[in-house]
């Protein structure tokens, strides 16, 4: 949907002329999976899938709100002083949630507003679409009311909406790459310490696939729980020789001195995922910095096939679209994301292989699994902002 037809939607529902157009984007995780519990690094970029809020400044304290996603819904109408979370008002929590943290903080969002969302982040994909949307109601906010609120606070303070208002104990990766994204770039972000460092990800013929299963990822909580007991215990087995407060702080040197210190194999080789992912980040870094796009392609191999053998999180759904796309030609690199057991899967492919590409990796996985993949071929764009409409 176009922005201009968005406008037009917004003005027909409100009876209101010229709003403010916004858009925050979706994120993948490029490399650096299940190391952001275990004090390692992730390497997320902003895509061009997202979410975009037509908004304009009321005169009252009413806030009236549309998705043209659930159009069923119609306009779900709540007063400034009366934002806490209803279960009946869905998706619209989230809006909710951060104009009342928002306000909080600032006490400076003196008015209402109407405010219509779309978003094309495919359904169901791991895009991450909740903070997507969390984060252009903070840039709508920002901008209207003329608040002066640190871009890093921002991302926290999505978060915090995530933990406290909606009730998900989630970290602060999916806010923090739609937040601080940044065109052709991706970001190695430590999650402990929010230190973080851009990357340029110039693809010029290539481009990120993203590779949904379709299968629902029923293992994933209880699987994702049970691992990180796993990393915890082994922590505590090594912290006998070594002195260290987390996986993310051990090198794969150190690691390989001291790994007769974890008593059983199975716990060792979730703590061997965890410190040897946490270095394919650093060493991603130093690829994509050189402009070794190849090097970063083996790296995203070198992934997965640790998350399959070593921390078991991907079953035959992603293994099966992961090998299909390692054998066709064009396909720099490509692994799972996410937490796993279903969900998605990422490839770098050259622009004029892709169609053979979703042609083949598409048969190849139904033949093999009885389902059918759905493909989406995304650009790496900018964090949440303004979008400027006419001249």
């Amino acid at each position: 949907m176009e922005t201009k037809q968005l406008i037009g939607t917004f003005e027909e529902i409100f009876t209101t002329a010229d709003p403010r157009v916004f858009f925050a984007p979706g994120r993948i995780n490029l490399i650096g999976e299940h190391t952001d519990y275990n004090g390692g690094n992730v390497f997320p970029c902003a895509i061009t899938y997202g979410t975009y809020a037509i908004a304009k400044k009321r005169s009252d304290q009413k806030i009236r709100m549309y998705s043209s996603n659930f159009p069923h819904t119609g306009v779900i109408d709540v007063e400034m002083d009366r934002l806490d979370y209803n279960a009946a008002h869905d998706w619209a929590n989230y809006p909710k949630g951060m104009v009342k943290f928002l306000n909080q903080r600032h006490q400076s969002i003196d008015s209402g507003f109407d405010v219509l969302f779309y978003g094309n982040i495919p359904n169901g994909a791991g895009l991450s679409s909740s903070a997507s949307i969390e984060l252009v109601t903070g840039v709508l906010l920002e901008n209207l009311f003329n608040l002066e609120i640190d871009r890093i606070d921002l991302v926290k303070l999505g978060q915090q909406v995530e933990n406290q208002y909606i009730g998900v104990n989630s970290g602060i990766m999916d806010q923090f790459a739609i937040g601080m994204g940044k065109k052709d770039h991706g970001i190695l972000l430590d999650c402990t310490t929010l230190e973080y460092e851009y990357a340029p990800l110039e693809l010029e013929d290539y481009k990120i696939i993203i590779m949904n299963t379709n299968k629902q990822r029923t293992l994933a909580t209880s699987k994702y729980n049970e691992r990180r007991n796993e990393c915890e215990k082994a922590l505590v087995y090594l912290q006998q020789e070594l002195d260290v407060l987390s996986l993310g702080a051990i090198t794969e040197q150190t690691f390989e001195g001291n790994k007769n210190l974890i008593e059983d194999e199975v716990t060792m080789r979730r703590a061997r995922h965890a410190v040897t992912e946490n270095a394919r980040t650093e060493k991603a870094l130093h690829a994509l910095k050189d402009g070794r796009l190849n090097e970063f392609g083996k790296l995203m191999n070198l992934s997965h096939i640790s998350l399959r053998d070593d921390y078991e999180v991907t079953g035959l759904e992603l293994d099966t679209l992961v090998e299909a796309a390692w054998e066709q030609e064009g396909t720099l690199g490509a692994r799972m994301t996410g937490a796993g057991f279903g969900g998605c899967a990422i490839a770098i492919v050259e622009e004029d292989k892709i169609d053979e590409f979703i042609r083949s990796v598409g048969d190849k996985y139904l033949e093999s699994t009885g389902l059918e993949a759905t493909f989406y071929i995304a650009s790496i764009g900018d964090g949440a902002k303004e979008i400027k409409v006419g001249g």
